[in-house]
């Protein structure tokens, strides 16, 4: 490669107390390359970019930027120099504007001295429309979708003049249009001159945008290949250290004619300043042993769905006829849902499914604790075994059941969500983004897992902006467009060209099957 090479990172080591994340990692990127970095949950991406960020001010090595070495101790020092980042962990204000997340720290100023938000409302909104966000830039990031927030998070990189950028899932709950859009951000940023370093799990997406990728496993440095010519089955070995067969085990569908859940004239309030979409008479059945899959663009309403039949929004805002296992279920409350044999795997599994500070055991058993308690008191022994079940049935990687959540990866955090659902013994279970940010490993357990569960006789309705995913594990396929179902899809219909048509319908167009 002829470009001039913009960063370099040689022998790059960190560790933590007990644990060594890199052990004499190097990374080489060119000016105007994408150059993806690869690797299973815990492999250290995300720990060798957070020392290239400044997040983490001690490390062994040498960082050079176009041929300089620098010294990197902090995220100023690290944009002094040019680089960027857009964590995986987002990294945003909730209780402040859209405008003020973007230009935090470099307010614009009028002559006065005092902040001005009319420039900075401006500039915010070109920023916006640059990534396709319409969002007023004066609403509270609390209120936006955790795809908006990411997105978001990609304007505020773009405000930078940056040189060096790294992205660190950036599409992790985006649908397809949206990372089309930003792969239109990416190569104009390429174009000129800025080198992007990118991580995703998504092996499809560094296809379309990677000119290269390095592969990291166990903290260590495997090997360097170009993309042009370099097979998903060879990656994956590289990253794993051993062959995938499969990503998407999906075996036949063993639908029973029970229909475990039947929903009919779903309507939902929208509340524009909470992020929420309206719904307006959604409507599908899912049998036991059936995966039904729920696609659309952001703001479709795919959450809505799952959230509304959970009993997560005001009892007064969700009007709906359903039916669970036969009988009558008005949405309640998540504990009332609980009890009537659902289960939800949310989005935001940090903010909504998983207490950080708590243990693997508190975490796991929350849902069931119903049944592990007599008299009022926990039983200990039986909730620690029934954990210890659940979490090898898994294959969760932690020294015990009383790790701290939060010390575990993403993939492994995931994991403890659904060993809290599978606890509870669910009917129907609701999967929303259940493979979002995790590595390719952990992604086939879990569709593993999915098949499990439909093979015991749950029916599982999952939302995913991965349409390889859903075509691959669903049985069918429903297609929300603005809060309104506008296609329905048998596995052996579905392609990715007829559900981006229906997701892409206005005005709730008719339903294509």
């Amino acid at each position: 490669m002829s470009r001039p090479i913009a960063l370099q990172m040689r022998d790059i080591s960190k560790s933590f107390p007990g644990v060594q994340a890199l052990d004499g990692v190097s990374l080489v990127v060119h000016e105007g390359e994408v150059a993806a970095v690869l690797g299973e949950n815990g492999a250290g991406k995300s720990t060798l970019m957070n020392v290239l960020a400044g997040v983490f001010p001690q490390y062994d090595g040498q960082i050079e930027l176009r041929g300089e070495p620098v010294t990197i101790h902090s995220p100023k020092q690290a944009a002094a120099q040019g680089v960027g980042m857009i964590h995986q962990e987002l990294n945003l204000v909730p209780d402040m504007s859209v405008a003020d997340n973007i230009f935090l720290g470099q307010e614009s100023r009028n002559r006065r001295g005092a902040i001005d938000r009319k420039s900075m409302h401006r500039r915010a909104r070109e920023l916006l429309a640059r990534v396709g966000l319409p969002l007023d830039p004066r609403r509270l990031v609390r209120q936006c979708r955790i795809a908006e927030q990411q997105l978001i998070e990609v304007a505020k990189a773009l405000s930078l003049d940056v040189r060096v950028l790294v992205m660190d899932e950036p599409t992790s709950a985006l649908a397809d249009a949206e990372v089309q859009r930003l792969f239109t951000v990416i190569r104009d940023l390429t174009r000129h001159g800025v080198a992007v370093v990118y991580i995703s799990h998504r092996l499809e997406e560094l296809e379309q945008i990677a000119d290269s990728v390095t592969v990291l496993r166990d903290g260590r440095y495997i090997g360097r290949r170009d993309m042009t010519g370099t097979t998903r089955d060879e990656l994956i070995s590289m990253m794993v250290g051993r062959p995938l067969r499969e990503l998407f085990p999906r075996t036949d569908s063993g639908a029973t004619p029970q229909e475990r859940i039947i929903v009919q004239e779903l309507d939902l309030v929208g509340d524009r300043r909470a992020g929420r979409s309206a719904l307006h008479g959604v409507h599908f059945t899912a049998h036991g042993g059936e995966i039904v899959g729920i696609a659309g663009l952001m703001g479709s309403g795919r959450s809505e769905v799952l959230q509304s039949i959970y009993g997560g929004y005001a009892h007064r805002d969700v009007h709906a006829r359903i039916l669970l296992n036969g009988k009558v279920y008005r949405p309640r409350s998540p504990h009332y849902a609980i009890t009537r044999g659902l289960a939800l795997v949310a989005e935001d599994r940090k903010g909504q499914s998983l207490v950080l500070d708590n243990t693997i055991a508190f975490n796991a058993s929350l849902a069931a604790l119903p049944e592990l308690t007599r008299f009022g008191i926990v039983r200990r022994r039986l909730l620690r075994a029934a954990v210890r079940e659940s979490t090898a049935e898994l294959r969760v990687k932690a020294p015990t059941i009383d790790t701290t959540v939060r010390n575990l990866s993403g993939g492994n955090q995931q994991k403890v969500v659904l060993a809290k659902c599978l606890m509870t013994t669910p009917s129907v279970v609701l999967l929303d983004e259940p493979t979002r940010g995790i590595d390719v490993g952990a992604k086939a357990e879990v569709h593993e897992l999915m098949n499990q569960l439909a093979a015991n006789g749950s029916a599982l309705i999952v939302v995913s902006s991965e349409l390889p995913e859903l075509l691959a594990m669903c049985d069918r396929i429903l297609v929300l467009c603005e809060g309104r179902v506008t296609g329905e899809f048998s596995r052996a219909d579905a392609t990715q060209e007829r559900i981006l048509d229906a997701a892409m319908a206005r005005n709730g167009g008719a339903e294509t099957e």
